[in-house]
């Protein structure tokens, strides 16, 4: 619940601390006193978006704090857990923003993020503003209350997994196969410049080595002539090269003993010798290896032809580029076959998901339809309770799309005068009426959500009288579990309450600022016959007052 709130720096509040009671906490007080301006501070702590326009002074910066004690819960745990927060039986929630317009958020002292207070605000309070009332028409709302009566939170949260997971891998599938289409569009083509490629089947280098072999094969004649008269002429004509050389040896090794240097062109010769009669060997060797092949020609010729063809298709001059290309073209193949066996892969999956989402889906639904009747029950004889003896409400359920709450379509009708025409909410009901139809039904689930604190902004518009005391009554009830605090304008409310606070302006440093004090029970008397009779209450007015208190 909330204990206490400190608003410091905020509209026109210099600074108050207000401290509340677990129970009924009435605050009242004239029009334009300042009764709002605490419901915009509290909504700050809540996670609402400020900037420096709420500055009383901009030399200073605003400070607003809420003090909540809980008792430790699941939802809260987690909460705790999910972002590293130390858990504490009591909870502060704190704001401050500079005269820049910058905003510091913190959870027990611990600098956060405006979406990690809203989702902690959630779990600590209800704030139902004036115009909230509009929510009753919505099917948010309207589904929200139906599940909070049918337990559904887990198996909602078994929904949204599934049903999440479904839809992302839907996503998933859609990209496959405009993938895949697109990829099909061109599949056949590809298909068929591999084949091409594939069938000839080409080397490393291979086009470049079979032109070199065709040169060779071409000119064997003329090399084989050259080749063989100069090996001849090396080593086997009448005169040949290497015989001479030996000869010239012997005359060189008859010279040895007149000159030292002798001995080592000696050694030389004779290597020279022994090279040359090696490269006539080799140049024989090459002589008897080159032979014209005619029919080796024309397939090198056919396997050259093809292959320049096909570099001349792709604007390629080599075969390591036709290669490249190949490999490519296989890549695409097997990249639209892998879309195929991962799409095959992903229908499986997303079938199993849809079908538990689905099957939860009908659970969820079956929970919402049990709850109707009992909740139709309670509600209209409690509009019978707040002077709405003819007004009826009705829930529709019908069938519709899957989707993360389900596969229903909600509705919530209404019947001001017993005329058996239900319409929707939106366009039959008055403010007031909805207004009671509000607390009627947050008073039916609050048990449910377990919320701590209900807050109530003025939801008592549009009625009086008799209405606004049944009004009084439902709250009071609704105190006995849950902390409420409510702005009223009604007397009949005001006179339940176990703590009443008073809103009022007054002058403090020539500047107008707005003050809250705590009512004495000879206070609350004065100001709830006030409410009802003005400024200057009359003996009967006070009277009355009294005795509204006093039950």
């Amino acid at each position: 619940m909330l204990t206490k709130l400190h608003i410091q720096n905020y509209a026109i509040i210099e600074q108050l601390d207000i401290k509340f009671s677990p129970d009924l906490n009435i605050i009242t007080g004239e029009t334009g006193a300042g009764k709002s301006i605490l419901m915009g501070a509290l909504n700050l702590i809540l996670g609402e978006r400020a900037d420096n326009s709420v500055l009383q002074q901009d030399s200073k910066k605003c400070i607003i704090e809420g003090f909540f004690q809980v008792t430790k819960s699941k939802q809260l745990s987690n909460f705790f857990s999910a972002y590293d927060l130390d858990e504490e039986n009591e909870i502060v929630l704190r704001r401050e923003i500079s005269a820049a317009g910058k905003s510091r958020n913190f959870i027990n002292d611990t600098p956060a993020n405006l979406s990690q207070l809203k989702e902690l605000a959630v779990l600590l309070v209800d704030l139902h503003q004036q115009f909230d009332t509009a929510d009753l028409s919505n099917e948010i709302f309207q589904r929200n209350v139906l599940d909070a009566l049918s337990n559904n939170a887990a198996l909602l949260l078994d929904l949204s997994q599934n049903y999440n997971a479904f839809t992302t891998i839907k996503k998933e599938l859609d990209r496959l196969y405009l993938l895949q289409a697109n990829a099909r569009k061109e599949l056949d083509y590809n298909q068929f410049l591999f084949n091409e490629l594939e069938e000839l089947n080409l080397q490393e280098d291979e086009l470049e080595n079979l032109d070199a072999e065709l040169n060779l094969l071409n000119n064997a004649e003329n090399i084989k002539q050259q080749l063989s008269g100069i090996y001849y002429d090396l080593k086997d004509s009448e005169q040949p090269v290497v015989q001479q050389l030996k000869i010239m040896l012997q005359k060189v090794n008859a010279l040895q003993q007149y000159h030292p240097d002798i001995e080592m062109l000696q050694q030389r010769m004779n290597s020279a010798i022994i090279e040359i009669k090696d490269v006539a060997d080799e140049l024989e060797r090459i002589d008897n290896s080159v032979t014209y092949d005619a029919e080796r020609i024309s397939i090198i010729n056919d396997r050259i032809t093809s292959g320049y063809k096909l570099q001349k298709k792709h604007g390629v001059t080599t075969t390591k580029e036709l290669i490249e290309l190949k490999d490519g073209l296989e890549g695409k193949l097997r990249s639209v076959l892998n879309v195929t066996e991962n799409i095959e892969k992903l229908e499986n999956e997303a079938g199993v998901k849809e079908k538990k989402a689905i099957e939860f889906a009908k659970i969820i639904s079956v929970n919402r339809g049990r709850e109707i009747d009992p909740f139709l029950e309670k509600v209209n004889n409690m509009l019978l309770q707040v002077g709405m003896p003819n007004a009826r409400l009705k829930v529709t359920l019908n069938p519709g799309m899957l989707s993360i709450n389900g596969s229903d379509v909600i509705e919530f009708l209404f019947d001001a005068n017993k005329s058996g025409r239900f319409e929707p909410l939106r366009k039959v009901a008055s403010g007031g009426e909805l207004s009671r139809l509000m607390l009627i039904i947050k008073s039916l689930v609050a048990q449910k959500l377990q919320l701590p604190t209900l807050i109530f902004d003025e939801i008592d518009t549009g009625i009086s009288g008799e209405a606004a005391r049944q009004v009084g009554i439902i709250m009071k009830t609704l105190s006995a579990g849950h902390q409420i605090i409510s702005i009223t304008h009604q007397p009949q409310i005001a006179a339940k309450a176990d703590t009443h606070h008073f809103v009022y302006k007054e002058i403090k440093d020539d500047k107008i600022v707005t003050a809250i004090r705590l009512l004495s029970n000879d206070e609350r008397i004065t100001t709830i016959a006030q409410m009802l009779s003005g400024e200057k209450p009359t003996a009967a007015a006070l009277e009355n007052a009294r005795e509204m208190v006093g039950n």
